[in-house]
């Protein structure tokens, strides 16, 4: 009796290409399901096998592993705004009499890429507030689509499970730029965690790298600072390649969406009683009512 063997030649697997995953996963959207999906449309005409749905995602996600990459897509790209005052504060000195006063600094991170921007304010009033956002979008060419603040009483005036209740003109601010704001849950910062990071990252950067230095305005605070951000945004990461800012303009500088053609302009709004002699003020002025 005659056997013959027939070797049967194994399909030649066409290896998805992780990188391209990676960064197409950054889109809002985009799952593996749908790259599996366009991957097996590539491959097919070409009369190579793809790897089934369960082997793609095995190949894809031992690639992250390897490469940490799995670090850059905890968010999406222009997707979010983590925004915080850093606990630290910074002196300004009178010129004349040498009074101390303190100013504060502001700091905002987008989490995708950790590209950060920090601003010194004399007061954390509502208004320096909302301009910090503003400023920080122009630093950004872009706009989010959510805003994610603690909840201090110039931003947010109740959080409970039930009711969030904004600071009018935070709310107002944030319809100008067609952004939502999700304060995070009360006594729970890893709700924001870049931000939280980069609050300490910030302090020593600024608040002690320039410790013996004399400022004497807000200005004066702010060309020092300017500095520091770039200086930070283009430090390597430790344990991935590239920095905050290879990342911002590689993997998120073209998602927020576009800057309105004119910046917000702040309206305060506040109760106010009117006194016997029918006068109010706006802060500034005394106003007769009409």
């Amino acid at each position: 009796m005659l056997y013959i063997e027939i070797a049967t030649r194994k399909p030649d697997y066409m290896m998805p290409g992780c990188k391209k995953i990676h960064n197409e996963l950054a889109k809002p959207g985009v799952t593996l399901t749908l790259l599996w999906a366009e991957y097996c449309e590539i491959h097919y005409p070409e009369k190579t096998a793809p790897y089934q749905y369960t082997q793609f995602c095995d190949n894809y996600r031992k690639w992250a592993r390897a490469t940490k990459a799995t670090m850059r897509i905890k968010r999406k790209p222009g997707d979010t705004f983590e925004v915080d005052w850093a606990g630290n504060t910074m002196p300004i000195f009178d010129r004349v009499t040498g009074e101390q006063s303190d100013a504060y600094i502001f700091v905002g991170v987008l989490p995708c890429s950790c590209y950060t921007y920090v601003e010194a304010f004399p007061t954390m009033i509502t208004e320096n507030w909302i301009s910090a956002h503003v400023n920080a979008y122009n630093y950004f060419g872009g706009v989010t689509r959510i805003i994610i603040p603690d909840n201090l009483k110039t931003g947010v005036i109740k959080n409970t499970r039930f009711e969030t209740v904004l600071n009018r003109s935070y709310n107002e601010m944030a319809a100008y730029y067609g952004t939502a704001i999700i304060p995070t849950r009360v006594n729970h910062p890893k709700d924001k965690p870049n931000v939280a990071g980069t609050v300490g990252h910030t302090e020593t950067l600024t608040c002690a790298a320039l410790k013996n230095k004399k400022f004497f305005s807000i200005q004066e605070l702010n060309e020092a600072i300017s500095s520091k951000p770039k200086e930070f945004n283009s430090k390597p990461f430790q344990k991935r390649q590239g920095s905050r800012l290879t990342a911002f303009l590689d993997e998120e500088k073209s998602f927020p969406k576009p800057l309105p053609a004119s910046p917000h302009e702040l309206a305060v709004w506040s109760t106010a009683t009117v006194r016997s002699d029918y006068l109010i003020t706006d802060g500034k002025q005394v106003l007769r009512p009409i």
